[in-house]
């Protein structure tokens, strides 16, 4: 009979230690929860995203979490999980993010750069068995970066600069909208996930043509601060010009000084 491990570890650097702990807290009985409701069927469950790769929110963060399972999570289970997020807390509940696989990963919900957060970064919650899919290559991040993440950026770009105004309810997607290039760029170049902060810092040294990074370093600041992105409303306008400069990069433009890993 396999041993099951139980471990919570936090190894990087946030600046919001209470509301981590709070969340992380959060995360471990919804685990409990799944442990509950799987039985032996649940192999792992883990934390992925910001409270994983670092640079936690409490007011902008989602609580991503992984759950990996002998053969993948029925539409049935999956509510009652959101379901018992909501009893648990008015805050975090809505906040949950689940991703999701079976043992072969050959169903579910993790995308490519989740399933490469799940490789580096993953904290384990509860392990029956550490299961490790293969990891996707650059080109495999480089296509799926190209898809779906790119067509909703720029969606959101062309609805927030068309906008008069900001409402209050649109202000983490505003921020979102605001830093995604940067990450964009970070894993395009890299094939890794990784947190706002560590794009940032890894785009100064390699910085893309035409990106405006001092906006996203902007953005990343409000970000830590947990502020209302209100005062970087104006800078709306130069979003199309981000879209540009990533588009250049889907296109094969040349990098300033890039090397590749």
């Amino acid at each position: 009979m396999k041993s099951e491990r139980y471990l919570v570890l936090s190894m990087h650097q946030t600046t919001d230690e209470s509301g981590e702990a709070a969340a992380v807290d959060f995360a471990s009985r919804i685990t409990s929860f799944c442990k509950s409701a799987l039985g032996s069927d649940l192999l792992g469950a883990y934390l992925i995203g910001s409270l994983a790769h670092g640079g936690f929110s409490q007011r902008y963060s989602d609580v991503d979490m992984a759950l990996v399972t002998e053969a993948g999570l029925s539409p049935q289970i999956l509510d009652r999980v959101r379901n018992e997020a909501a009893a648990l807390s008015a805050e975090w509940g809505p906040k949950l993010s689940v991703f999701w696989a079976d043992r072969h990963f050959s169903v579910g919900r993790f995308p490519t750069l989740d399933r490469i957060d799940y490789l580096d970064h993953a904290v384990v919650l509860m392990e029956r068995e550490r299961v490790r899919p293969a990891r996707p290559a650059l080109e495999e991040v480089q296509r799926y970066l190209a898809g779906a993440p790119f067509a909703s950026w720029t969606d959101l770009v062309e609805r927030f600069t068309s906008a008069e105004t900001l409402a209050p309810k649109d202000r983490k997607a505003y921020l979102r909208t605001l830093l995604y290039p940067g990450r964009f760029c970070y894993s395009w170049i890299t094939g890794r996930m990784g947190s706002n902060d560590e794009a940032v810092a890894f785009l100064g040294k390699t910085p893309p043509a035409r990106l405006d990074l001092g906006l996203i370093a902007r953005g990343l600041k409000c970000r830590q601060a947990d502020a209302d992105p209100d005062p970087l409303f104006a800078a709306r306008t130069t979003l199309p010009s981000q879209v540009g400069a990533c588009a250049e990069l889907l296109a094969g433009a040349a990098f300033t000084g890039l090397s590749r890993p």
